[in-house]
Order: structure tokens, then sequence, then C-alpha cells
């Protein structure tokens, strides 16, 4: 399941990766760079430089540049060992061009940093540190082993070795410092760009179900016109029939009229999600909660365990029609979906309250599993048919409102499958924080109950 921080994750993974077009023409800077201190060095200045050596150096920078124009397309992204070991190969190659020109006497020793700063700002700290390190083991190896400073033929200059110390000491707090620096900037903007990313996510779906609302109000207003249809022609026929119906044919119109009126039920909640007063039965138990939930699901056929014990006082919350909605939006899926039985299994401690619904049918699909909370992810369509022939057609709706009716409490929601090799069906757990779940709920005034709980005899009952 794409939960909102594995995709921001997957976002600050993708920030991270810098386009290969990037280093190559920061490398191309540099060999233009490198190859006009050189010659003005040479002809513009008069220095005697190894100059061909000094070629041979940048050359190989060249042939890199020109070996990874091959062999990668422009927008080829690295991920952070490759970045790193190209910002490698520019320290070392960097430190041969000071060993044949002085040193940490030549002032382009500065130019050590660079490489570390790029790190600091686009890869993660470990391989930052890393590539500091070889830079200030390859600059103590420069104030020990080098050529000597390149000078005019006449003479030579020597560098007391305090001034070369005091350029090491420099270059080792100004890769520490300006590394630590650029990565705390750089690691702010990425913070804000997540939160961005989030705040986007986050309205995306709110957006989503604010659209649907209008929806469900107009399919209520419009969808109560053929529902009183149903029920004037299921009394007409059951006034018609009268005592000679056979019983199958009474059992399929009581259970015709008691459906059309659940769904009458559900059409009015839909128009007044809002609009519901406070109520001096504002407040519900958890064992309550999940009676309401089972109770519109007895007659459809399916055994229903619902259990319930947990650590201290029973939690009571305030009743949100938004997670009714939800949660019975869930357990309709999993009747629907269901063998022969569905559990639901609630629990409870001092930090913790938790649902799982679980039922004994096909499981989610690996398509569900992955989009699970995104409008129009159905597999409805692909189910069993029904014993009249007729595939369940579903939206992809009803998944999606009940995962950010609920995440709208501050519940966490979690999909899955069961694992044992003899179990099979779906598992959806619903959990909150005690804090959060009993937030804004009325205290009650009858005696709490220590120790473990369970839910009334009623409720623990099959039904």
């Amino acid at each position: 399941m794409h939960t909102i921080q594995e995709r921001l994750s997957g976002l600050d993974g993708r920030a991270r990766q810098l386009r290969l077009d990037t280093f190559v023409r920061l490398r191309w800077l540099a060999i233009t760079g490198q190859s006009a201190a050189v010659v003005g060095a040479q002809f513009g200045l008069g220095l005697n430089l190894p100059f061909g050596w000094c070629f041979l150096v940048i050359a190989a920078s060249s042939w890199l540049n020109l070996a990874l124009r091959i062999r990668f397309p422009a927008s080829y992204r690295l991920n952070a060992d490759s970045a790193a070991l190209l910002l490698a190969f520019d320290i070392v190659q960097l430190a041969a061009l000071l060993f044949l020109t002085g040193g940490l006497q030549n002032p382009f020793s500065l130019l050590f940093l660079a490489p570390v700063l790029i790190s600091a700002t686009a890869l993660p700290p470990e391989r930052t540190l890393a590539l500091g390190l070889l830079a200030i083991g390859l600059a103590t190896l420069l104030a020990l082993v080098h050529r000597p400073l390149p000078w005019f033929a006449d003479g030579r200059i020597e560098l007391p070795f305090l001034y070369v110390s005091g350029v090491w000491t420099a270059i080792l707090l100004g890769t520490a410092f300006t590394g630590v620096y650029a990565w705390r900037v750089a690691e702010e903007a990425r913070q804000l760009a997540q939160a961005l990313a989030a705040t986007e996510l986050v309205l995306s779906r709110e957006q989503h179900l604010s659209q649907l609302d209008g929806l469900a109000a107009a399919a209520a207003h419009e969808l109560g016109t053929p529902l009183g249809t149903i029920m004037v022609v299921s009394k007409e026929l059951i006034r018609q029939l009268g005592p000679n119906a056979s019983p199958a044919v009474a059992e399929d119109l009581a259970l015709l009229r008691e459906q059309v009126d659940r769904c009458r039920s559900i059409l009015g909640k839909l128009t007044s999600l809002d609009g519901d007063a406070e109520g001096f039965l504002t407040t519900v138990t958890f064992s309550h909660l999940v009676e309401e939930l089972v109770a519109p699901q007895r007659a459809l056929g399916v055994v229903i365990d619902a259990t319930g014990e947990g650590e201290g006082p029973e939690p009571s919350c305030r009743r949100n029609p938004g997670v009714m909605f939800g949660l019975g939006n869930i357990l309709d899926n999993a009747v629907d979906f269901a063998g022969t039985r569905v559990v639901i299994d609630g629990r409870w401690n001092h930090e913790r309250v938790w649902i799982e619904i679980r039922d004994d049918g096909p499981g989610f699909s690996a398509e569900v599993l992955l989009r699970a909370g995104e409008p129009y992810v159905t597999t409805r369509s692909v189910e069993a048919a029904q014993p009249d022939g007729e595939a369940p057609v579903g939206l992809g709706l009803g998944l999606f409102i009940a995962k950010t009716l609920i995440e709208r409490s501050g519940a966490q929601i979690s999909l899955s499958n069961a694992a044992g090799s003899e179990e099979h069906g779906a598992i959806v757990r619903i959990s909150w924080a005690r804090h959060i779940f009993e937030r804004g709920a009325v205290p009650r005034h009858s005696p709490e109950i220590s120790g473990s709980g369970t839910l009334p005899p009623r409720d623990i009952v099959p039904i």
C-alpha cells in the first residue's frame, strides 16, 4: 500500500538522484579551467610546468566525460553510490594535478572543497563524510610528497612548512564547515519540499472527497424516488399474495423491504453527515460501536464473530458519523467477499485502541494492496459471478472514502492478506492512540471496570 510516508520517501530518494548531465557539464567546466590555468602559467607567465603530464591528467577527465556521454543518455540519473564514485574521481584527479604543480603550496588546492560541497547538497551524509575524509587524506599526502612549485626559470621558491600546515588546516576546517553548512541548508530545503508535497497529496485526497460530497447528496436525492417505488411495489406484492404466498417468497419480500429501509437510512445519513445535532448520546463505548457496525449485517447470511477485550477500563469515543460510515463500508466489503465468516476483533490497552476485520474470502488483489486508498481502484468487476450470472460492479470509491474518513479521526489503517498456509482472506486493521480515540468523549459516571474487559454477550455470540 502506498502511504503518504512511502510516497514522500520515494520523492526524497528521487530528489537525491542527480542527473548525469549535471556532472558531465560541471566536469567540462573544471577541465576548461584547469587547461586555461596550465596554458596560462606555462606560456603566459613563463613558469616551468610538467606540461605533458598535466595535460595527461586533464585528458583523463575528458576521456571519462566522453565515455559517460556515449554510455548513458543525458537524462540518466545517478544513484548515491555512482555519484559518490564520480566525485571521488574528481578529488583524485585534482590531487594528481596538484602533485605535479606544488602540492598544497599551489593556491588552487582550495578546490578540494568543491566536490565535498556538491556531495553535501545532494548526497546522503555518509557519502559526504567519506568524500571529505578522502580529500583530507590526499591533502595530508600532498603536504608531505609533491613536486616543486612551478616557478620562473631563473629561480625556485620553497614555502615554509608552517605555511603549508596552515593551508592544510584551512582545507580541513573548510571541508568540515562548508560540508555541514551546505548539508544543513539543503536538508531544510528538502524538508520544505517534502512538506509541500505532503500538503499537495493531502489536499488532492481532500479534493476528491469534497467532490464526492456533492455527488453523494445528488445520488441520495435521485435514488429517493426509485427506492420509494420499490417500497410501494413490495408492499403491494405482500398485500396481493397475502397468506397464500409460499414461505420462500414471503421471506424474500421481507428481506427486500428490510434492505430498502436500510438503503433509505444510508441515504438519509449521507444527506445529514454535517448536520447531526449534538445530543446526550454523543458518546459511545467501544463495545457499542462494534455492535452498531455488526447489527445491519445480521440478516445477510454470513456468520460474524465480534469479540473484544483489553487492559484497563473500556474506552469511549464521541460518535463520529464519518468514522461509522468508513468502518461500515469496510465491514460491507468483508461481508460481500467472505466465504462463510467474518471476524471483528476489538482490542485496547492503556495506549492504543484497534479494530481488526478479517474474512475468509479470496483476499486483496495485488493491485488493491499497491494502490489502496486511491480513488477508482476496484476488482469487483473481475470477481466471481453472482448466482444469476451477473458479476458485481463497483466504482472503486468505497475504500478510498472509508480510508480518508477514518484517517481524518487520527487513525492508522493497514491492509494485508492472511499469511498462513491454511488461512486465506483479507485483513483490515484500524488503530488509534487511546487519547485520540477518546478525544471529546463525555466522561462516564458509572463505576469503571478495571482489568480485562469484553464485549457484552450479545456481541460475542456468532451472528
